[in-house]
């Protein structure tokens, strides 16, 4: 209904059986989408201007590398294993030592991250990485790759988002791996994301430059560190998460409380938490190397140590944090009626805090539809607060949440409004970007952000209606650098 407005072996698996993949999964396209954020798969690097010549991929790296699973024995075949064999991502497929960036890797533990446009169920994330003394100058094979994962992190079949699936986000966790301790200088490691419920996964090639050092003649391997910048308060807890792999480890995880104020210093806590690991007598350490080697603590960045024997494979800091119980927010002068001219009014308030905080204002619709937001920082003080809102008359709610930058305060409040006077004349379907991935051509949506309605092209256009992240704002309508290239201002 239309809403008013106003304006090895495995390796050598045969072509036969990769075409007949190919085959089956051109039937059962998923709808998941994503691409490696950190570090910057090929096609990312492109959107971020570090990569040149990258042809489609510039503007869609969350389509690039999609293709049957089961690598190695299936997926994309022998040379275009970046663009997962489709054409209109070859471009990346074009393989030299000289031609795409190379991403720095300084810590051999290492943590992937993920973007997903459309988040689906997940089996699995496994990262590959090429052979020592590979050719960069030949094309990218099977036989490039080790046959077997460096790192495997299962999915259990859920949605790798804090969200729902087919949402938009980061992923909910980062992958905790170890670059093996064989691999430097160039090489690439090839991350595999496994759909659960298609014949899909996707094949994202990230070029990197391995500069980390290789563990430490005496047995004593570099698993993470810990560099304090966070200044704590009594009642807060930090923890040194070991893990085995991407399997957590109690025998070999520390915690500490914070007693005090000065105990609650970056430089203080961060000693404490060396001394607590190096106390226990086993085989990790935390610390720096003293003039005769041996590993101490210091008031400020430890590094984290392990021997194989612990199997420790990187440690991951954790922090608990108590509210302040001193801290405020209160939220006066919001009115219990606003009058609409033309479908347009401006909702106004007073902030109330001692806290430096972000605070977002969002008016909704009795349908509970957002049809106003204003974004706001409010530095320990009492400022006004204005939200421009485009509606119909009706009942409505100002939700405010509001948070600290060191994420410990987190305020909610919600208020009842109701608006009257005139109404808007003009149709649309959705808010912007609400829905997105049904828009399709001549769906018409409100931009909040300029106030007109703009509605999707048609075909081939249309299929860019929907291409929209936090990140890749090319296409959003009235706004993105390419908005025009997909939708018509009515």
């Amino acid at each position: 209904m239309k809403r008013a407005h106003s304006t090895s072996r495995v390796m050598m698996g045969c072509a036969s059986s990769l075409t007949l993949m190919a085959t089956l999964f051109a039937s059962q396209q998923a709808a998941a989408h994503g691409y490696m954020s950190e570090p910057p798969s090929r096609a990312y690097a492109c959107r971020l201007a570090l990569n040149t010549g990258c042809g489609a991929a510039e503007y869609e790296p969350q389509s690039v590398g999609e293709g049957p699973k089961g690598f190695p024995a299936q997926g994309p075949v022998d040379g275009k294993l970046a663009s997962g064999g489709l054409t209109q991502f070859a471009a990346v497929d074009a393989q030299s030592a000289t031609r795409w960036h190379l991403t720095d890797i300084t810590e051999r533990n290492i943590q992937f991250s993920w973007f997903y446009t459309a988040a689906h169920k997940t089996t699995k994330w496994e990262y590959f990485i090429t052979k020592a003394g590979w050719n960069p100058n030949l094309p990218l094979s099977r036989a490039s790759f080790d046959a077997t994962p460096f790192c495997s992190v299962e999915g259990g079949g859920s949605v790798p988002i804090n969200g729902n699936e087919g949402g938009t986000g980061p992923g909910a966790v980062k992958h905790d791996c170890v670059i093996p301790a064989d691999r430097n200088g160039q090489h690439i490691i090839l991350g595999a994301w496994t759909i659960d419920n298609t014949a899909a996964a996707f094949y994202n090639v990230v070029d990197v430059n391995i500069v980390a050092a290789a563990p430490d003649p005496d047995g004593w391997s570099n698993v993470g560190v810990v560099a304090p910048t966070q200044t704590l308060l009594p009642g807060d807890t930090v923890t040194a998460r070991a893990f085995t792999g991407s399997a957590e480890s109690a025998q070999y995880s520390f915690s500490i409380g914070i007693d005090s104020a000065e105990e609650g210093q970056p430089a203080n806590w961060a000693f404490k938490l060396a001394e607590t690991v190096n106390a226990a007598n086993k085989p990790v350490r935390a610390g720096v190397r003293n003039e005769e080697g041996a590993i101490e603590p210091i008031k400020g960045t430890n590094t984290f140590y392990a021997k194989a024997e612990s199997g420790v494979t990187s440690y991951q800091m954790q922090t608990t944090m108590v509210p302040d119980p001193g801290a405020y927010m209160h939220v006066h002068d919001v009115a219990a009626e606003y009058v609409l001219d033309k479908g347009q009014t401006n909702i106004s308030m007073t902030l109330m805090t001692n806290k430096n905080i972000s605070v977002e204002a969002t008016v909704y619709n009795d349908a509970n539809k957002p049809v106003g937001q204003s974004t706001q920082m409010v530095n320990a003080t009492t400022v006004p607060m204005t939200v421009a809102v485009k509606s119909a008359p009706g009942a409505h709610s100002l939700k405010l949440i509001a948070t600290s930058a060191d994420g410990r305060e987190n305020f909610q409040e919600l208020k009842e409004i109701t608006l009257t006077g005139e109404g808007g004349s003009q149709d649309y379907d959705a808010i912007f970007p609400e829905g997105i991935k049904d828009y399709k051509a001549g769906t018409t949506v409100l931009q909040p952000k300029t106030g007109l309605v703009y509605e999707c092209k048609p075909f081939p256009y249309s299929g860019w209606c929907s291409q929209y992240s936090p990140t890749a704002t090319h296409y959003e309508p009235g706004t993105g650098s390419h908005w025009a290239d997909a939708w018509i201002e009515k």
